[in-house]
């Protein structure tokens, strides 16, 4: 491998910038669910979650409070393996592919192929935070 390479792979800076872009999905989600509280405590009670305020409050801690642990390194196998059940969880409740017909499915089953590969990232995230401990 080229030494630059191996130097950024090697860098603090890159590995705290890698935190920020694996968890970019769940931070900024979850700055637009408090941004927007009462919106989102509405969707939530569209897809059948009660109360709507209690699910929004919940899922915005999970995911602000994942994502800092993760960039922090501070309990990252925790805070991975709550991202990855929450993710896990919005595939059946949020994208039902199975469910839908036409380019809705196609939608829905592009987006569960993603959750798929961001939960592997957020294992390799926990598997990392692990050996750096």
């Amino acid at each position: 491998m080229p030494s630059v390479f191996a130097a950024i792979l090697e860098s603090r800076a890159f590995l705290f910038l890698a935190r920020v872009l694996l968890t970019f999905v769940f931070w900024t989600a979850g700055l637009g669910k408090l941004i927007g509280f009462d919106a989102n405590a509405t969707e939530m009670e569209t897809f059948g979650l009660y109360p709507g305020w209690l699910v929004n409050a919940a899922v915005l801690t999970l995911q602000l409070g994942g994502s800092a642990m993760i960039i922090l390194n501070r309990g990252t196998w925790l805070a991975a393996g709550a991202l990855a059940v929450f993710t896990v969880l919005t595939i059946p409740i949020a994208h039902p592919f199975w469910a839908r017909t036409g380019a809705e499915a196609f939608r829905d089953l592009t987006v569960a192929l993603e959750h798929v590969s961001l939960i592997g990232g957020l294992a390799l995230a926990a598997i990392l935070g692990a050996r750096l401990r």
